[in-house]
Formats: C-alpha cells, structure tokens, sequence
C-alpha cells in the first residue's frame, strides 16, 4: 500500500537528519501514517515529529521541517507541508490518484485484497448454540461477527478455519434431554409428565417430541426413565443440530467444521487435559467439586471445572477444547465470538491456556454485547427456555438476508445494539441497508444505458478526470485495502459498515453534480470508468460482509 512508502521516505529522511548531525542519535520511535480528519490537510498526515521531539530535545515543528526538507521528489505526491504543531502532511498528485482506477479495474473482486497475515493459520470460532434450542436472534450477532471477520482476515492473507462448537455433552444436555422426554410423555398422553422449573417449555419442545413420536413411536416408555430421557435427548440434539445448520445457511454463514463437545471425551483430550492441570497443582478438590486455582495465577476467583455431581462445567470442556486448537490442531491464532452471558469465563480460560504453555496473545476473546429487538415501539423479549422468543429464522424472513447481515454489523461488538425491525424492511434513504445497495444498482443502470448506446470504455482517459467530485470519489475508492487492514488490526468488522455509506454517499454526491454521459464522448468514457471502478469497490465491499450487490431495485 502507499503507506508503506511514505513510511520509508520518513525513515530515510531520519535517518539523513541523524547522520549529518541535526537530529541527535536518538531511538526512532514507530514510523505510522494517518488520514488526516481534515481534507484539506492532505491524504495522508504523520506524526513523527511529536514522537521526537521529547528524545531530540527540539521543536516538533523544527524537526517536521528538517524531515520535509529531506524527503525526495515523488511523481505521487503533490505537496509536503510541515504544519504546526509538528505535523508532516502529504497531499497526493491528481494524475496519480485518477491512474489508480486502472489498478481497481484491472483487480476486479481481488481489490482490497493484502497480505498481512503471509498464511498465518487462524481459527474463528463463533455462535456455538447449545443444540437445546433454535437460534434465536441474538445468535445472528455473533453469526455475522465471526463470518465477515473471517472474510475480511482471508482478504488480508491469513488462512482462515471457521468452526462451530456444539455444546453436546454436560448438565444443559441432561436437562434438555429431562424436558424433551418429558413432552414426549404428554404428546403420549401422559398427564402427569412434567417439565423441570428449569428445563425448556418452549414449545418448540413439543413438536420436535411430536417428531420423534412420528419417527420412533412409543417405543421410549418401554424403558428404564432415565435412559429413555438420555436416548430422546440425544435425537432431539440431533434435529436440533440439523435445523441450526439449515438456519445458518438461510444467513449466509460458512464453517469449515463442526466440532462436538462429545469428541473432547470419546477422544480422551478431556482427561488428559485435566491430568496436566492436576500435576501442575492448577486442580484443588473442595466443597465436594474440582476447582481450577486461577487467584494462584493472579485471577479474582478460583472456578469449578467439575461439579459435586461430578459433571464437567462449560469452563473445563472449554480448556480441552483450546487444548485441541493449540496443542493438537497448532493454529497460530485462536479467536472467540462469544456472548454476554459467558463474559464470566473470559479471565478463567485465560488463564488456564497460560498454564498450558500457549502465549496468550495468540487467543483472542471477542464478547458481544445483547441485540435488543424492537417492533415499532414494542421490545421483543429473548429466553431460549421459556419459549418467549424471536427466532432467527423469523427475522430472515421478516427483513432479508441482506439486512439482517447489515444491521447485526453495523454496531461495535462491545456496543449493545438496537435491531429495528421496521427499519430494516424499509424501502427509503434512511434505511441503511436499502441506501447503500440502490447506489450499486444505479451504478448498474448507468453502465447499462452506455451498453445500449454502444459507448465503450476500455480506452477512456482517466487523466482528464480533475473536478473535485470525481477526486474525491476516487480518494474513497481508495480507503478500501485501508479498511481491511483496520478491520485486521482492530478485529472490528463494523468499520465497513460505515465506509459503504460514506462510499455510497459519496458516488450520490459524485452523481448529482457530474452528468456521467454527455455530448463530451471523452469525458463521458472517463467518467464511467470511474463508474465502474465504483461499482467494483461497492460491491467487494458488500461482499466481504456477505451481503448481495443488486444490479436492479
């Protein structure tokens, strides 16, 4: 990228000032480049004189002059201003910005793309519902996260892995089961079957029960209760697993692979894991449990990795898991999509991933904050167990695809988020999702009114393309393999929310002050191939979060 240039002219030009004496041999702090908030201070701003002029003991401002004055002729940089209080400014040619359109066009759906990651290997873990229930709306949250995010690091050069963890095993599984086998009973007319107080009374448990009746008959009452309920819940997971997958792939989300809590068990990495814990003297017995001693390693609490009764709890399925990630499979990075609700186990997973020898920056926890529903001024209330819920899939087909996908990344993942649902079904500028998609289908409309005129590009001159509109249009264009490095750096995908508006709001701008054809055969062919260019960066832009780029509206 052209950052990395103007941050090698920088550190040239130090490194010229410190070798004839007007700098001091001072340690070059981190060399960064950034886009100045204010147009008119260039494209492109640095900050070194500030980092140096602590060290160098001079004026920040003295020292951005120095450095300008160091900085060769480029035939991409217009001007090179030193600015107060000791900022260095950089301002790009026309001829160069118009020039790089070729490049968009010649890349097609590859532009955007940048090498950051060199193949690292990184496995984006996300979702991973118990299969107790459908997936209700929060799930699509953490759905969209984890997809584009995985989208964008493949963008940037890493080899990405996308996996679903089911939570198949354990207390909630024994529960469910309990509740399922439970409604299986009452479908048989068995009044005195009855739920637990803290099992699932959605009614969704009654027809998957009405499924198994359909499917296995009464067959489950001819045995011992408890196996029937292990034997019934087993099934209903099953369905369950079945149907979650079928819901994913209504939104457009990928995973490379499914990966059981069960397997953990059957493979014997469960109680190898918790043998490594016990002989580094990480495992206490107390109160009747097994506790993990996380305050021995600096942590608020100590947790329970197996309960009285003797079940495992989330925590310690979930340190064999990052067991496998690491140890077993060797991803160089782990990131986790989880939700609110598991914010607790954060520090204890840390920490017992520590002990397992694994360098902690390689596992990275992104905890998402609840979507709160709205259906015009009515709050739509979430409980996977009280069957007082909005499922996913209602949403889908409420809304689309589209905008579902949009308004679940339009928010910081550390943001709560309001989804309204009304909104998102509207069909008007203020809809965001509809705003952005119409300038990709004007786009189309244009491109083919110049198809039925029989004007051709290809050979347009993108130089003559110097009004500001038209400029500015281009510098966005631009932003786009920017994007994806901050989205990288940072882990937030909803940065490319906002960029396809500002893209969007900018060709409208762009639309409405430069007529595209005209009686000028020249600037019309430049101009649609800024057009095109437009229309390429728009919609690798809505692809890369997995939303459609209409071609009519």
């Amino acid at each position: 990228m052209f950052k990395e240039m103007l941050i090698d002219l920088l550190t040239h030009a130090t490194a010229q000032a410190q070798q004839s004496g007007k700098l001091p041999p001072v340690t070059l702090p981190p060399v960064t480049i950034e886009r100045p908030q204010n147009p008119e201070h260039g494209d492109y701003a640095s900050s070194l004189p500030l980092k140096l002029a602590r060290s160098a003991g001079i004026n920040p401002l003295e020292i951005a002059r120095e450095l300008v004055s160091l900085i060769p002729p480029a035939a991409e940089i217009k001007s090179i201003v030193a600015a107060p209080p000791g900022f260095i400014n950089f301002t790009l040619t026309d001829d160069w910005l118009a020039q790089q359109l070729e490049s968009i066009l010649k890349a097609e759906e590859a532009f955007g793309n940048i090498d950051l990651g060199h193949g690292s290997r990184v496995q984006v873990e996300f979702v991973s519902s118990n299969p107790t229930g459908p997936l209700h709306v929060a799930y699509g949250r953490a759905a969209v996260l984890g997809s584009t995010l995985s989208n964008v690091l493949a963008a940037a050069g890493f080899d990405v892995q996308r996996e679903y963890y089911f939570n198949d095993a354990g207390n909630q599984m024994d529960i469910f089961g309990r509740s399922l086998y439970a409604r299986y009973r009452q479908c048989l007319g068995d009044a005195d079957a009855e739920v637990l107080s803290d099992g699932y009374h959605g009614h969704y448990m009654v027809d998957l029960a009405q499924a198994i009746i359909n499917e296995q008959g009464e067959r489950f009452l001819a045995i011992p209760e408890s196996e029937a309920a292990l034997q019934v819940g087993k099934l209903g997971a099953e369905r369950l697993m079945a149907q979650i997958k079928g819901e994913l792939d209504l939104l457009r989300i990928e995973f490379d692979g499914w990966f059981t809590e069960q397997s953990l068990y059957d493979n014997g990495q469960f109680d190898k894991v918790m043998e490594i814990l016990r002989k580094g003297g990480h495992l206490v017995e107390k109160e009747g449990a097994t506790w993990f001693t996380a305050t021995a390693l600096g942590e608020d609490k100590d947790e329970v990795v197996v309960r009285s009764n003797g079940v495992p709890t989330y925590l310690a399925t979930d340190i064999a898991y990052h067991y496998n990630k690491f140890l077993e499979r060797e991803f160089d990075r782990v990131i986790d999509i989880w939700g609110a609700d598991h914010q607790g186990h954060v520090a204890g997973l840390r920490a017992a991933v520590g002990v397992l020898g694994v360098d902690l920056e390689r596992l990275v926890l992104i905890v998402h904050q609840l979507v709160t529903v709205h259906r015009g001024d009515e709050v739509v209330r979430i409980s996977t167990r009280s069957g007082d819920i909005i499922m996913l899939s209602d949403v889908i087909d409420e809304v689309g695809v589209d905008a579902c996908r949009y308004f679940f990344l339009s928010r910081s993942a550390n943001s709560q988020m309001d989804f309204d649902l009304e909104l998102a079904k509207k069909e008007a500028p203020d809809n965001p999702v509809y705003y952005v998609q119409y300038a990709h289908a004007r786009i189309a409309s244009i491109l083919r009114v110049a198809k039925e005129r029989g004007i051709t590009y290809a050979d347009g001159d993108v130089s003559l393309l110097t009004s500001e509109p038209e400029l500015t249009l281009i510098r966005k264009l631009l932003l786009l393999p920017e994007m994806v490095e901050v989205v990288v750096q940072t882990l937030e995908p909803h940065h490319l929310t906002y960029y396809a508006q500002d893209l969007a709001t900018t060709f409208h701008s762009f639309y409405k002050l430069c007529r595209v054809i005209s009686d000028d055969q020249a600037l019309s062919k430049a101009r649609l191939k800024l057009v095109e260019a437009t229309k390429i960066v728009l919609a690798r832009t809505l692809h890369l979060m997995g939303m459609t780029a209409p071609d009519r509206m």
